[in-house]
C-alpha cells in the first residue's frame, strides 16, 4: 500500500466510526458530559447525512450530473470530522494555541484526503468537497460547543478511548455497512436494480 493510499484509508468507516465512538467515551471519562453529548449528536448527524445521501443515489439516482455529484465522500467526511477533534483533545492541556493548531491540522489532513480522492479519480471534486465540508462542520461545531473542559483525567480518558475503539473496531469487522445500505435502497425504492455507486 502506498503512502497516499494509506492516507486515504484514514477515512475508512471501519476506522472513523470506532474513533468517533471512542472520542465520545474519552469525553465521558473526562466527565465532560455535555461536550460528549454534543459530539455524539453531531457525529451521528454527519455520518447519517453521508449515508442517507448514498442510499438516495442508490435508490433513485438523486444527484447532480452536471457536477458529477452522486453523494458526499465518506472518507473525506470521516477524516474531517474525527481528526480535528482528536488532535484538539490530545493537545487540550498544551494551551489554546496548540489545541487550535491541532484542530486546524486535522482539517488540513481532511482536505489532503479530499484532494487525493479526486486525484485518484475515486470521487469528483464536488463529492470530495461536500464530504470535507460535512466533516468540518461536525468537528468545528463540536469544538466550539464543547467550551472549557473539566480538569483533565488523561489516564482514564485514554483507557476508555482504547477500550471503546478496540471494541467498536472488532464489531465493524462484521457490520457490512455497504450491504445494509444496498438493502435499504432496495426496500425504500422497491427496485432490484440500483444506480451504481462505489460505496466508500
Amino acid at each position: 500500500m502506498t503512502a497516499w493510499r494509506a492516507l486515504v484509508q484514514l477515512g475508512d468507516l471501519a476506522l472513523t466510526l470506532p474513533a468517533g465512538a471512542a472520542i465520545g467515551a474519552w469525553l465521558l471519562a473526562w466527565r465532560a458530559q455535555r461536550p460528549a453529548a454534543a459530539w455524539a449528536l453531531l457525529f451521528a448527524l454527519g455520518i447519517g447525512l453521508v449515508g442517507a445521501s448514498k442510499i438516495a443515489y442508490l435508490a433513485w439516482g438523486a444527484g447532480w450530473p452536471v457536477l458529477s455529484f452522486k453523494a458526499p465522500s465518506g472518507h473525506a467526511a470521516g477524516v474531517a470530522a474525527v481528526f480535528p477533534m482528536l488532535f484538539y483533545l490530545l493537545l487540550y492541556g498544551a494551551g489554546a494555541r496548540l489545541r487550535t493548531a491541532g484542530a486546524v491540522a486535522g482539517l488540513a489532513l481532511g482536505a489532503l484526503v479530499a484532494v487525493l480522492l479526486v486525484l485518484r479519480q475515486e470521487h469528483s471534486a464536488a463529492e470530495a468537497l461536500a464530504g470535507w465540508i460535512t466533516g468540518a462542520l461536525v468537528s468545528v461545531t463540536a469544538i466550539v460547543a464543547s467550551g472549557p473542559l473539566p480538569p483533565a483525567r488523561p489516564l482514564a480518558a485514554l483507557v476508555w478511548f482504547a477500550l471503546v475503539f478496540a471494541g467498536s473496531a472488532w464489531l465493524m469487522q462484521s457490520a457490512h455497512v455497504g450491504y445494509w445500505m444496498l438493502g435499504a435502497a432496495r426496500v425504500l425504492s422497491g427496485n432490484t436494480q440500483l444506480f451504481p455507486l462505489g460505496l466508500d
